[in-house]
């Protein structure tokens, strides 16, 4: 049995028995104005963040959502784009869109606004996506892609370059890990389907991004997730993974490399009103200025002493040099 269907097997069984335990997202569920989500979508809430972003889903987005789970992040998409087949679902297990199409009656009942014709649900595989090329504004997949393995991994995120349009974001959340993990732990089908042995560290993640072509990377949290340990898993030492949110951008790809954002500013504290780089890069005194890892590289390498640049704190809310 390859991995895949191993993964394929675990869905399978959570869409049929919920697992509330199967994922462990530090997320609360969203409250919006005239927002409810049923508690059977919350119970299959197989994520490790969120995806949705209100600020990613003006102007009624086509949106495309990879691995439906219990419907509740469609639910949530849908809520910002109330238009037939607004929203398309994607997912390789059959039972898990039969019971995000029954958890979508439920919402119904709880949400005047909601109609199940926003949602259009397609048998389909990440790897081979069933979507036009150019079509979607804003994809999504939550907990997903680190369960592939390297090669699936590059064809899933081509795939996903694949179907947006310029300028659409990628939204993803991923557990991520910057310990190494031993040969077990890697191999363990069961684990990576768990989104536990997939982890990568992040500069890797972020390398598979914008080797796909992604021009700019947006970090926007970093949050605590699972620990392994060695009383329950096999490794002699004991393994913090996180969890992080990354809008990846289909931006053209600058001539000097990818924009990526992990939550650096710089802030100008010298005798006049602003400096500017002459490289498209204006600091006003005393104020922050979000920036990208490149421009913070390229600021420090000017050794002035009227510059603060911070550490990345690898949460970006937007704005800033780019």
């Amino acid at each position: 049995m390859s991995y895949l269907e191993t993964t394929q097997n675990v869905y399978k069984e959570a869409a049929l028995r919920p697992n509330i335990g199967l994922c462990c997202s530090t997320n609360p569920i969203w409250e919006l104005p005239g927002l409810k989500i049923p508690k059977i979508m919350q119970e299959m809430n197989y994520g490790c963040g969120s995806t949705v972003h209100a600020r990613d889903l003006t102007n009624n987005p086509k949106i495309l959502y990879v691995g439906v789970g219990g419907g509740m992040e469609l639910l949530q998409f849908s809520y910002f784009s109330r238009q037939k087949n607004g929203v398309i679902g994607v997912d390789v297990v059959d039972e898990m869109l039969v019971a995000s199409s029954r958890n979508f009656i439920e919402a119904e009942a709880q949400n005047d606004w909601f109609n199940s014709d926003f949602v259009n649900l397609r048998k389909g595989d990440a790897l081979n996506l069933p979507v036009d090329d150019g079509s979607i504004d804003v994809a999504a997949q939550n907990c997903l892609f680190n369960i592939f393995k390297e090669d699936d991994l590059k064809k899933a995120i081509a795939e996903m370059y694949r179907v947006l349009k310029p300028h659409g974001r990628l939204v993803m959340s991923d557990p991520t890990c910057e310990q190494p993990m031993n040969n077990t732990l890697r191999n363990d089908d069961r684990l990576r389907a768990l989104c536990l042995s997939g982890s990568l560290p992040i500069k890797q993640y972020i390398k598979l991004l914008t080797d796909t072509g992604f021009g700019t990377i947006e970090i926007r949290a970093r949050k605590p997730y699972r620990i392994l340990d060695p009383k329950h898993y096999p490794t002699d030492e004991m393994i913090y993974i996180e969890s992080i949110e990354v809008a990846a951008i289909k931006d053209p790809m600058p001539e000097d490399g990818p924009c990526v954002f992990t939550g650096k500013a710089a802030i100008y504290f010298g005798e006049d009103d602003y400096f500017d780089d002459k490289k498209g890069h204006v600091l006003l005194k005393n104020q922050p200025l979000a920036i990208c890892d490149k421009t913070a590289s390229t600021l420090t390498a000017l050794n002035r002493d009227d510059i603060f640049i911070s550490d990345s704190t690898f949460h970006y809310d937007g704005g800033g040099c780019c």
